[in-house]
């Protein structure tokens, strides 16, 4: 089926009274594994491009570094690749920017076909991350899109987001947010912490969760709660990577018992982003480790070389960087290709079906409705948002 507004999916959730997960992606092959687990759970799947994974699928390899061009280039690629998959699905699928850092960025997602953007202005003082946020949701709306703000910082590094300390989000902070954007989802820092390092005894603030939610139906305010930085960073898979030559240390996420229960108070989607490069990477290591005849393999010895030198790395964008072509467009031209894009696949679905079941979204396809990007639009226009 088409694309839909994250929107559609996020009401479902609270309807429902579940979490959503959103998963990042940073390749086609990834793209498709997600859809094709969230198929196989009767899942709706939101699927998530960070702003620099547009610069990466856009060709550029130092993507910390991307133009707006690069972006535009790569959000094309990603939007492409999955609307091919989600073109035959059963299941409900919207395609997120995470983490738009400026209106350029998350305008250039919606013309790749993104039917949802985040607009990143936490770092603001809070009424310019209110003007920034409202001009995002003008766009936006017009088009049907769904807009996610952020109010708060998360400490840890992810990508070109970086702090390094939390401020908690204000519940009554967020009201005045959410009533002044009209924003459909806010990401709220309560405790979750951006990247691997969230240390050894992560404690989720859930009660800054549940008293955000008390105020939104106090005030009978649509608006979904999101929790970034949600990684859960399985300590099986950082031991795996580990005997299998790399050196990953002080990698710690957020207990899935915590995910589990603010699932069920008031969260409706939950980011993961570094569970997915940890379990990609061990299995590009293991493949190799079990294989030893393929490392001299001319199309993807340069991808070992990268794995033996760069031991303490997760991020599969530093790995695959010498197979940009399969990245971006999901070509595979030869079976040790075809080697490397099933480990990615497989990593990406053991990640993600994990949390599926976890985060109580599987089954629950049916139960989103099917609504068009123009149809959305209406709905915004006639409630003036």
């Amino acid at each position: 089926m088409p694309l839909v507004p994250m929107r559609a999916i996020l009401e479902a959730a609270e309807k429902y009274n579940y979490a959503q997960g959103a998963f990042n992606v940073n390749a086609v092959a990834q793209a498709k594994a997600v859809i094709e687990v969230h198929e196989m759970f009767r899942s709706a799947a939101i699927i998530q491009g960070a702003d620099l994974a547009n610069a990466f699928m856009g060709g550029r390899t130092d993507f910390a570094n991307g133009t707006l061009e690069d972006k535009k280039v790569g959000a094309n690629n990603i939007a492409k690749a999955v609307k091919q998959y989600a073109e035959n699905s059963p299941i409900p699928v919207a395609l997120h920017l995470d983490h738009g850092k400026t209106i350029d960025s998350c305008v250039a997602a919606m013309d790749g076909g993104y039917t949802s953007v985040m607009i990143d202005g936490s770092s603001l003082p809070f009424e310019d991350n209110i003007a920034l946020t409202r001009e995002v949701v003008k766009l936006a709306h017009a088009r049907g899109v769904t807009v996610e703000g952020e109010l708060g910082v998360l400490a840890g590094v992810e990508d070109h987001v970086f702090s390094a300390t939390s401020t908690y989000t204000n519940p009554l902070d967020a009201i005045k947010f959410i009533k002044a954007t009209g924003v459909d989802a806010l990401a709220i820092s309560y405790g979750t912490k951006h990247g691997a390092n969230k240390g050894a005894n992560a404690v989720i603030r859930k009660e800054i969760a549940i008293a955000t939610k008390e105020c939104l139906l106090h005030e009978g305010i649509f608006c979904a709660l999101v929790s970034h930085g949600s990684s859960t960073v399985p300590q099986y898979i950082v031991k795996e990577i580990n005997a299998l030559g790399g050196t990953i240390t002080n990698a710690h996420g957020i207990p899935r018992d915590q995910l589990i229960e603010v699932s069920k108070l008031g969260i409706a989607k939950i980011n993961v982003d570094t569970d997915i490069r940890l379990a990609v990477t061990r299995n590009l290591r293991e493949l190799f480790w079990y294989n030893p005849e393929l490392r001299s393999h001319e199309s993807i010895k340069p991808i070992y070389e990268l794995l033996q030198t760069k031991t303490s790395d997760f991020d599969p964008r530093v790995f695959l960087t010498p197979i940009m072509d399969t990245v971006m467009y999901g070509v595979v031209p030869n079976e040790d290709v075809a080697l490397i894009v099933g480990a990615i696949e497989k990593g990406v679905k053991e990640a993600v079906g994990t949390l599926i079941v976890d985060f109580d979204s599987y089954g629950k396809a049916p139960l989103v409705e099917n609504v068009t990007l123009d149809e959305m639009a209406e709905r915004y226009r006639k409630a003036g948002i």
